[in-house]
């Protein structure tokens, strides 16, 4: 059975066709420009394929409220060209299928849920960090919604005593993308993070600020285990830091088994940066079942 998959980032948009156990078979990219520059050959990929569904995640913020009018657009987003876009309107117009949706961030927490570092667990965390930060929750067995979806990114943090930098977020400055993002770390330290690799005193704060807001979501969602993902964690010397660190935040407060293997508690992700395209799989599997 072939799947459609559609991870729709802010920089590139991934197109792939998948099977029901995961298994991407093929995938191509279209830069992320404007919907009418991007959308044409995105269509023409996936006409003919024979796909049974689609599954979107998305870049957002996006409207996941099945009763809503606005359902499937992309909502207030910076990237003003998609503002308001009927991404699964279009889609579904175009390919006549059926079509999941979701956020990218609860695609990759789906991915690693389904196939992954997280496989067989009823509650778990991904985050990423990267050009952005975002978060996707699996809760009692489902992807949390709500209001809207959660934006963990901009969760506020408290700054460091020897951190000046007034944060790169637009909206609230010193919250975690703000403080720890890709730009964050290049505005802060005058170099990408790739070429800031020696230099320790990037990774202890790095660490300070992601261990700060993930025992901030310890406490709150007790997730069974943490995946961190994103171009920032391919810095692996993060890793250990931030172990440390969050049982540092915690300070004896909860004891459980997870944490007593913090190793095996907060990993990086488990599907070698397919997460996201194979979660999208999983979202089209899924919306074929409800039809």
């Amino acid at each position: 059975m072939l799947y459609g998959a559609l991870e729709a980032g802010g920089t590139k948009m991934v197109c792939a066709i998948g099977d029901e156990t995961g298994r991407i078979l093929e995938q191509m990219s279209v830069p992320t420009t404007t919907p009418e520059e991007t959308m044409p050959p995105i269509i023409d990929y996936f006409k003919g394929k024979e796909i049974r569904a689609l599954g979107i995640a998305c870049f957002g913020p996006v409207d996941l409220n099945q009763e809503s009018e606005t359902y499937g657009h992309i909502l207030e987003t910076p990237k003003l060209p998609w503002k308001g876009y009927d991404i699964v309107g279009v889609m579904k117009e175009a390919l006549s299928i059926p079509i999941g949706f979701d956020t990218d961030v609860n695609g990759s927490m789906l991915g690693e849920v389904t196939w992954g570092a997280a496989k067989g667990l009823q509650n778990a965390l991904y985050i990423t960090i990267g050009t952005g930060v975002g978060g996707g929750i699996y809760s009692n067995g489902k992807l949390l919604h709500g209001m809207l979806h959660p934006e963990l990114g901009h969760m506020r943090l408290v700054p460091a005593k020897n951190d000046s930098y007034k944060g790169k977020c637009p909206f609230h400055g010193t919250c975690l993308e703000g403080l720890a993002a890709g730009p964050a770390i290049e505005d802060r330290w005058g170099a990408p993070a790739r070429e800031l690799v020696g230099r320790d005193e990037v990774w202890e704060m790095e660490s300070d600020y992601i261990a700060q807001a993930l025992a901030n979501l310890i406490l709150t969602l007790s997730p069974q285990k943490i995946i961190l993902g994103g171009g920032v964690m391919h810095q692996e010397q993060l890793f250990p830091l931030i172990r440390k660190k969050v049982l540092e935040n915690l300070n004896g407060y909860l004891k459980t088994k997870e944490l007593d293997d913090i190793d095996h508690y907060i990993v990086p992700a488990g599907l070698h940066d397919d997460q996201g395209i194979m979660g999208a799989v999983k979202l089209a599997m899924n919306a074929e079942e409800v039809v």
